[in-house]
């Protein structure tokens, strides 16, 4: 019923803002008692009927009038483009307001619906009830309330039409310019190394992954990857072979989505093992406004392989029950009775506030060097949260990388958590002439003791941390210090070199005496381009050399390691190596062929001799065999040959979907067998299809 006809009456509309203004609406709504209006009167005709209506029709409930309530009922509501009132909401004090409110909107007649360039289209409201009611007056606005305050801001649109007005642009490529890394990959990258290698170039390759703005300055992606499309018509076909599955671009963003695989099926010969991967995957990669980017993946895997990788993994369990660690991915659960299940992710977000300056926060990794291998910083363990800052600027470029890396052995598990670690490293890499570039580096490795947490002290991005390392005790971190070079002999022949310092003590390094101190690794290969007139034929040597209880510690956390893996070289201290890859591809034909032959020398860990040797980067060094007369290989000595072939198809070169087919012939062959170190030989034969976004490594 009404109560008090002569008391207040407010109607008001309060109207949605949105992306256009009421000048984008043709027409206003209209009602029929209001279809000979003028065009300029349709918005306070629709306010006046609509008012009367409610006016005309609205019961205020008896809970009004017995609790002396003055308040407000807000509806919010639709007028769609068939012209029908739609309730969306309505807020109220009383349940009672709320379902009359609903019950008046819901006896609106069918009215002619707004228009927008010419069409219907769907348009919002706000409309307050003032309670208790009051009888309109004969105009719109009544006397002493400004029109502003009851009817509109100048920009009103509905939002069902805003979400009409998005539009999926065409997708150009865009990640091609953006400052997204491009997924590590040793074939991916001999493509455009080249072009980086050119004699006069003012760009730095040794710290990676690279940004694909960086790269396309040289090397053209998106006219590289053109002569590869095949052009297809239909949906089907091009996703296939050319596209991104999901892209969707805006006027300043876009996205692009892709599942992908890496399912390989294999038997190792020597043992009779049939070996699988079975890894689902998911990647998304975008950009919001020109500066701003993300990439992520994230990795669904189950696996069996050859028994020398097997038991590698299962050497390198974390405490906690769990069998494995899956090289270079990460921490391994039990999948049935022989296979592990390993998930995984992986993402950044980059952004370049300037052309000088990009800035990263993610969890992955990173590598430093223009080797196969790197002594500095590699990709062959499992990937770890890092923040990276990039600054690029004359002939310098200077990388500043924090990371969180953790221990997982039993020995150093505390309450059941895995012990925190942090690294800071800085790279400075100089391009001293138009041939010549020389790179500095130095990393600090420390723990989470004494509620230390992640030391400040390392923030600084322009410091010398030796002199930290000194300050925050002599066991407080574990500082390495590098440098590196490259120089380019022609557009196609280039040599480079890296040098890794563990323990600077002149004394020891220069003494002759083989002290157990003397911790320095070091690295020279060459890279040949287009080999013997080829083009697409890379050719490539790398010599490795890691004296004994390199990147190890005397206290036991602050090993150069994550997750029971080197950051470093692959086969970690106490050897001898020499490599040669060789990788060509034309069209989307292409092959990989790799030998390295390495002399290791390992422990024994046997109740006879029981002494670090200096090979794995996780021993004691306050076990060591002895402080002088420490030589490379010494312990069980072993020679290590491993030969790789791979050839294959590019199914899609937008998402690096590969088919393929691979053979290893492995020899491992120590003096002496003991448990964990005994002859052995391998032939695995493998055939997959994969979407290529890291670095597999099977050479160890």
């Amino acid at each position: 019923m009404k109560l008090l006809t002569s008391v207040l009456f407010l109607v008001s509309f309060v109207f949605i803002n949105a992306q256009t203004n009421t000048n984008s609406f043709e027409k206003y709504p209209v009602f029929p008692e209001c279809e000979t209006k003028e065009i300029n009167e349709l918005e306070n005709c629709f306010n006046k009927t609509l008012q009367e209506f409610i006016y005309k029709n609205f019961n205020t409930p008896e809970i009004v009038s017995e609790e002396n309530y003055n308040g407000n009922v807000s509806v919010f509501f639709e007028v769609d483009k068939e012209g029908v009132f739609n309730i969306l909401y309505v807020d109220g004090v009383y349940t009672e307001l709320k379902d009359e409110a609903r019950r008046v909107f819901e006896q609106l007649p069918t009215i002619t619906p707004a228009t927008y360039n010419g069409n219907p289209a769907y348009v919002q409201f706000t409309f307050t009830i003032a309670i208790p009611l009051q009888e309109p007056v004969n105009n719109t606005v009544k006397e002493g309330v400004s029109k502003n305050n009851i009817t509109t801001r100048e920009e009103i649109t509905s939002l069902k039409q805003e979400y009409d007005e998005i539009t999926n642009l065409a997708y150009e490529n865009e990640e091609y310019t953006s400052v997204i890394n491009i997924p590590l990959s040793h074939h991916n990258y001999s493509l455009f190394d080249p072009a980086l290698n050119r004699v006069g170039q003012n760009n730095h390759t040794a710290q990676k992954p690279f940004i694909y703005s960086e790269v396309n300055k040289y090397y053209n992606f998106e006219a590289e990857n053109a002569k590869l499309l095949k052009n297809k018509e239909s949906w089907f076909g091009r996703k296939f072979w050319d596209e991104h599955m999901v892209t969707i671009k805006g006027e300043d963003y876009w996205i692009t989505l892709d599942p992908g695989v890496d399912l390989q099926v294999g038997k190792d010969f020597d043992q009779e093992i049939d070996t699988y991967n079975n890894t689902r995957l998911v990647y998304a990669q975008g950009g919001l406004g020109k500066n701003f980017n993300f990439f992520a993946v994230v990795r669904e895997s189950q696996g069996r392989f050859a028994d020398y990788f097997n038991r590698f993994a299962e050497a390198r369990k974390p405490d906690g029950g769990n069998p494995a660690i899956i090289p270079g991915q990460g921490i391994a659960k039990d999948f049935r009775t022989d296979s592990y299940d390993y998930p995984i992710a992986e993402g950044h977000i980059s952004y370049s506030p300037s052309k000088w300056i990009n800035i990263q926060l993610g969890h992955g990794k990173n590598f430093i060097g223009d080797g196969y291998r790197s002594l500095l910083l590699s990709d062959n363990a499992s990937p770890y949260p890092f923040f990276k800052l990039n600054t690029t600027f004359w002939k310098l470029k200077y990388t500043n990388t924090w990371m969180s890396l953790r221990d997982v052995r039993p020995e150093v598990t505390a309450d059941g958590s895995f012990r925190t670690k942090y690294v800071a490293s800085h790279y400075l890499s100089y391009n001293v002439t138009k041939r010549l570039n020389l790179g500095f580096f130095e990393s600090v490795i420390w723990q989470n003791d004494n509620d230390r947490g992640f030391d400040f002290n390392y923030l600084n991005p322009v410091i010398f941390y030796r002199a930290i390392e000194f300050s925050t005790g002599s066991r407080g971190g574990n500082a390495l210090i590098g440098l590196s070079a490259k120089y380019k002999f022609t557009d196609r022949v280039n040599a480079y070199a890296q040098l890794m310092i563990d323990e600077f003590s002149s004394g020891d390094i220069f003494g002759g005496e083989g002290s157990f101190k003397n911790k320095i690794a070091h690295q020279i290969g060459v890279k040949y381009y287009d080999a013997f007139g080829v083009q697409g034929l890379f050719l490539q040597g790398e010599y490795n050399r890691v004296r004994p209880y390199t990147y190890s510690h005397n206290t036991i956390v602050l090993n150069y390691g994550h997750n029971n893996q080197s950051l470093a070289h692959t086969l970690g201290a106490n050897f001898y190596e020499f490599v040669g890859v060789a990788r060509y591809q034309n069209g989307r034909i292409f092959g990989d062929a790799k030998v390295v032959y390495a002399k290791r020398g390992f422990e024994f860990n046997t109740t006879e001799d029981s002494f670090y040797y200096g090979s794995s980067i996780y021993g004691t060094e306050d076990n060591r065999i002895s402080d002088l007369g420490n030589e490379i290989t010494q312990g069980n000595t072993t020679d290590f040959f491993h030969t790789e072939i791979l050839g294959g198809y590019l199914l899609n070169p937008a998402t690096n979907l590969k088919v393929y087919g691979s053979v290893i012939f492995r020899n491992f062959s120590p003096n002496e067998n003991t448990q964990d170190v005994f002859k052995n030989n391998t032939t695995w034969v493998n055939f997959g299809i994969r979407t290529d976004l890291f670095n597999w490594y099977y050479d160890f």
